[in-house]
């Protein structure tokens, strides 16, 4: 395997003016880098990792030899990327401060949710317009559990779940995703009023659906998941076998990206996810969030969907799905302080208030000129 380069910011500063401009604007959000790791690895070992800012990157990269060096200039310039809003027919939404993507379930066996939303209409609805009124972004719409064990969903029966919750939200002025991996439901998603494909499979379970998300030309969320996802191979959790967690979640998402753009989606229609929780152990999850940043040196919007995940319970004496509240709000605030775009959460409105105390904070920073020399 050739020599794979990384840079990873790995510190921030509250805005460019505190360090007299040696700061870069990660991705076009309201975060700022100072420090970077240039990283190197060879065959899945780090063999170099060099501490700089801003002012030295060219420097450094220059140094290295012409493959990693244009490697990392393409990463370097991809980290400053101010990403242009997502135009949705008539909606745009705007990537310069994070959205809130707000989860409705619509299957009798989610691990948080199961059954809530699916055989109540007007709970479901309830449920939707309650998001939707807090500020909810986008509401992500998905009726099959994708949980480890959960069986899978003929798409018949998926389309019955989503289509009348699609079409509600849609009626209700509502930004709409749907959470599937399969073609047939994209369809009759789309027909129905969604305008973003969320797939977990990274459009890997129907090879139909890379040509289908490229001629319809919405938005697609591309997650990272281990395990194969074919016709005959569901379980997307399994393989979970990694080198370095974040580095090895960084080359998968990359090769979905290619895989995506060669088969004629548009390169700024893509959003990728590391996949919290999928195929990853407690170390991995916790190693994949503390290199968040690093995953905007791929060049696109980054969502982050942590809410009500195992790992919480796991640092919380077992906490329940429904008593993660707390840990979700940590981690959400942990995505926007790394940069991520999108944020989905069960707990839409709790983030919302967080995510509007994060950006007064983040403007209020940058209108601070007191730590400035006389």
């Amino acid at each position: 395997m050739a020599h794979q380069l990384y840079i990873q910011p790995i510190s921030t500063v509250s805005g460019p003016q505190v360090v007299q401009g040696d700061a870069l604007r990660l991705a076009g959000s309201m975060v700022y880098a100072r420090e970077f790791a240039v990283i190197v690895r060879d065959d899945g070992v780090v063999v170099s990792r060099e501490i700089v800012t801003k002012d030295r990157m060219a420097d450094v990269l220059g140094a290295l030899p012409d493959a990693l060096a244009a490697d990392g200039a393409g990463q370097w310039a991809a980290l400053g990327k101010v990403h242009a809003p997502l135009v949705l027919e008539e909606r745009t939404l705007r990537l310069d401060q994070p959205q809130v993507m707000g989860i409705l379930n619509v299957t009798p066996d989610s691990f948080s949710d199961g059954g809530a939303f699916m055989d109540d209409p007007e709970t479901m609805r309830e449920q939707a317009a309650s998001m939707h009124e807090a500020g909810a972004g986008i509401i992500d719409i998905g009726g099959e559990s994708t949980r480890p064990g959960a069986g899978a969903v003929w798409e018949g029966d998926e389309i019955k779940r989503v289509v009348p919750a699609i079409e509600a939200c849609v009626a209700m002025g509502a930004v709409v995703s749907v959470d599937t991996r399969r073609p047939a439901v994209m369809q009759a998603a789309l027909e129905a009023g969604a305008q973003i494909i969320n797939d977990v499979s990274a459009l890997r379970h129907d090879p139909r659906s890379v040509e289908l998300v490229a001629e319809a030309g919405v938005p697609v969320i591309l997650m990272h998941a281990p395990g194969p996802s074919t016709e005959k191979a569901e379980d997307l959790h399994k393989d979970g076998d990694y080198a370095h967690a974040a580095l090895d979640v960084f080359d998968w998402l990359k090769a979905a990206r290619d895989r995506a753009v060669a088969g004629g989606i548009a390169q700024d229609r893509i959003i990728l996810d590391p996949g919290i929780g999928f195929g990853k152990s407690l170390a991995d999850n916790l190693l994949i969030l503390n290199h968040l940043p690093l995953y905007h040196a791929l060049g696109q919007p980054l969502l982050l969907g942590a809410s009500r995940k195992r790992m919480i319970g796991a640092l919380s004496n077992e906490a329940g799905a429904h008593e993660r509240l707390g840990g979700s709000v940590a981690l959400a605030g942990l995505g926007m302080d790394a940069g991520a775009h999108v944020v989905r959460v069960h707990d839409v409105a709790e983030t919302l208030q967080a995510r509007n105390v994060w950006r007064g904070l983040r403007d209020a920073a940058l209108t601070d000129f007191g730590s400035l020399p006389m």
